[in-house]
């Protein structure tokens, strides 16, 4: 069976794979809720002063990639709620790989 491709717009650099992702803060619970558009949709009950809601996204993202928060960086809206992060010791096909079974297993 042929599974489905994620609409994620995903692109694979010299330093890592980036990711766009919306950040959703002050949330009921940490999660990663789904796709809005291209991007991740990720909840934090964090709020999004003082970078506490991008520390929570580093860290949501390292669990479910399996990688260090410090392999996660942000590369573009760092106060915005779209951001494009740099994942660094992954490859786009695990990054595919394993948001298929974490948004398929909602």
């Amino acid at each position: 069976m042929i599974e489905p491709t994620l609409p994620i717009a995903l692109k694979t650099s010299a330093e890592g794979v980036v990711l766009q992702v919306k950040v959703h803060p002050r949330a009921r619970r940490n999660a990663i809720d789904g796709v809005v558009g291209d991007a991740l949709k990720v909840s934090v009950t964090a709020p999004a002063d003082q970078g506490k809601a991008n520390q929570a996204v580093r860290e949501i993202l390292a669990e479910t990639f399996h990688i260090s928060v410090a392999s996660i960086k942000i590369q573009s809206g760092l106060t915005s709620p779209r951001k494009l992060l740099r994942l660094e010791g992954v490859s786009e096909a695990q990054v595919r790989a394993r948001l298929q079974q974490v948004l398929g297993s909602r």
